[in-house]
């Protein structure tokens, strides 16, 4: 059975509604339909399979959830350059927001020292996705102990008056906030990011939970 057909045995037409108002940027007859565990479930049942790998030749693919169930696949991969090179042949291929960001590889996790190039090549990428995914790994494993300052510059040379990088860098400032606010606060202080972007990074910090009341205080006066 191919992927297609196992996910229009879950495609729900009242969810490709609500879904096809989420992701506005594709066309609408490209959504099938599937619920997000559905597609996990059939990335499990395929992963390590004859099926995965003719899938994920088969590029480019003509549905939404197929783009997921392919990224879902690859965060699978066990094989650090393996998943890598997976990453790099399907990211060009990418074409919306919940594809850039609903798989997160965790072999990643366990090598740093070598995906920290590679995160700083696809942040510098011209296709809006390919950044994209670079900011967010950037953002979900160099955060914590293997921050450095520097980090934050990859990200604020960022521009670009696409909707969905500004708010992927937005994203990363106020994670960046919460997690290193005395290093990132700087380019707050100093207005580094574009205007719309300080703004909104400042919004998503002040919702967070993770922001002290004292740090929210002081982010509201630099609107």
């Amino acid at each position: 059975m191919t992927v297609y057909k196992r996910l229009i045995g879950c495609a729900d037409e009242k969810y490709k509604e609500f879904q096809s108002k989420l992701v506005p940027n594709i066309p609408g007859e490209t959504i099938l339909g599937v619920r997000t565990p559905d597609m996990r479930r059939i990335a499990k049942e395929i992963n390590g399979t004859a099926e995965a790998e003719k899938f994920l030749a088969e590029l480019p693919h003509n549905y939404y959830e197929e783009n997921l169930v392919h990224f879902f696949v690859i965060a699978m991969i066990k094989d650090f350059d393996e998943c890598v090179a997976a990453v790099e042949r399907f990211l060009p291929y990418v074409d919306c927001w919940p594809v850039c960001d609903q798989s997160s590889p965790k072999i990643f996790t366990k090598n740093h020292d070598r995906l920290l190039p590679r995160i700083k090549a696809w942040i510098a990428s011209e296709h809006v996705y390919t950044s994209r995914f670079g900011i967010r790994m950037l953002m979900n494993e160099f955060l914590g102990a293997d921050f450095r300052p520097e980090y934050l510059a990859w990200v604020a040379a960022v521009k670009g008056e696409d909707y969905y990088i500004k708010m992927m860098v937005a994203w990363y400032f106020a994670t960046a906030l919460a997690k290193q606010y005395d290093a990132s606060v700087v380019y707050i202080e100093e207005r580094r990011l574009e205007p719309w972007t300080h703004n909104k990074a400042i919004q998503k910090a002040i919702e967070s939970f993770r922001v002290s009341e004292e740090h929210k205080a002081y982010l509201r006066t630099l609107r």
